[in-house]
């Protein structure tokens, strides 16, 4: 079967379905990815076609101002959406879409006749347990959960709306809101593949039918690759060190938050692994070693924390991994990661982006590295996730959806 996956965002929004998409073609499928230019080396390290969308990587803006992250956000949806009329889909059977490219999607499927499937990283159907991921962790009880669970998928409709139009002349479909179209697509019982594990968020009961959650889909990993020589060395040099990354986040805050980390990192006596990210982390001497992109599966079981923004796939990769985590939250669905690793144990309380300062971070880092308490909550979810074949329940979902 011909697969074409539709992913965009930052590294960390496109990253996992470069292994969902390995082990689909391990299954014997061929698999392309359509992502942003930026992202074409990691399609082709996993061995998969890749098809660009002329989009930027969306850009985080600063953190503290919300109004220049929705102009961001606006602007690269636009842009996404003139990307969608440009893409080969003719010889496709089946298009895989994320949160990010579903609403464009849809339209574009409509147009080909190609048959759809959601694959999300993240909840985004209402539910009674919980208040939307990307409006923080309050609960307003069930029926308040669920009505902001309605009132966040209508301000996406808002986000997407000259986006949808704008792709639907260009395709030469009718006029159709994205609210219509979102709305069509849950009468369906449109399927929807949910990339993280039941560790974190066990399934809410109150979902509908078509919405499975299977694990989480992990960035792909060449098997012979290795981490870094001279990583190796500092590694192989003293005690296991903490990891100190902030992703996609904090750009333009690289400067502080070196030298935030490395006044941490001395105050309670532990070495560590900055990641320069796109914060631009740096430091250096015999405690501290900077590193760029390395692959969280190969270098996190081997910290004795994790430090990170609460993306996702980061929160995920450290639960893997039985490394206990400083959740420094910044923005979007952040803070809800974050509190779940913390509820789980396996995490310190968050501390907020805007929050963060030396001797919170110190106190963290202590209470992370020498409670076992987080050390063994760590340890017990990742035994747990270690059960699970995520990318196999995706693959036999994607052939029974075909079949």
């Amino acid at each position: 079967m011909r697969i074409l996956i539709a992913a965009a965002g930052s590294r960390g929004d496109v990253a996992p379905y470069t292994g969902l998409g390995a082990a689909l073609r391990r299954a014997g499928h061929d698999v392309a990815l359509a992502a942003p230019d930026t992202f074409a080396p990691l399609a082709h390290r996993a061995g998969l076609e890749f098809r660009g969308l002329p989009a930027r990587p969306r850009a985080e803006g600063d953190v503290a101002d919300r109004r220049a992250l929705m102009r961001s956000a606006a602007t690269f949806v636009t842009e996404l959406g003139r990307g969608f009329a440009t893409v080969p889909v003719h010889d496709a059977e089946l298009l895989v879409l994320s949160p990010t490219t579903a609403p464009l999607g849809w339209h574009l499927a409509e147009a080909t006749g190609t048959p759809t499937i959601g694959a999300y990283p993240q909840p985004t159907a209402p539910t009674g347990d919980f208040p939307p991921v990307v409006t923080g962790t309050r609960s307003l009880g069930r029926l308040g959960n669920r009505a902001a669970g309605r009132f966040a998928l209508r301000m996406t409709d808002r986000l997407y709306g000259g986006a949808v139009t704008e792709l639907r002349r260009a395709l030469g479909l009718p006029e159709l809101s994205p609210a219509a179209a979102r709305r069509r697509q849950e009468a369906a019982g449109w399927p929807v593949l949910h990339g993280f594990s039941e560790t974190l968020v066990p399934r809410p009961a109150d979902w509908r039918p078509g919405l499975e959650v299977v694990g989480t889909w992990w960035p792909y990993v060449d098997p012979a690759e290795r981490l870094p020589g001279d990583l190796e060395d500092f590694l192989a040099a003293g005690e296991r060190p903490v990891f100190i990354g902030f992703g996609s986040m904090a750009g333009g805050h690289g400067e502080r938050l070196s030298e935030l980390a490395v006044q941490a990192l001395k105050r309670s006596g532990l070495r560590g692994v900055l990641q320069a990210g796109s914060a631009g982390l740096a430091a250096g001497g015999d405690d501290v070693v900077t590193v760029g992109e390395v692959p969280h599966a190969l270098l996190f079981p081997r910290v004795a924390a994790v430090v990170h923004h609460a993306g996702a796939g980061t929160s995920a990769a450290a639960l893997r991994a039985g490394a206990p985590a400083v959740p420094v939250p910044v923005a979007a669905d952040q803070p809800f990661w974050a509190a779940r690793l913390a509820a789980l144990g396996a995490a310190t309380e968050p501390i907020p982006f805007r929050e963060l300062t030396v001797e919170r971070l110190a106190d963290a880092l202590g209470r992370a590295t020498r409670d076992h308490t987080h050390v063994r909550a760590a340890a017990g979810a990742a035994r747990r996730m270690a059960a699970e074949d995520a990318a196999g329940r995706a693959v036999a979902a994607v052939e029974r959806l075909v079949s």
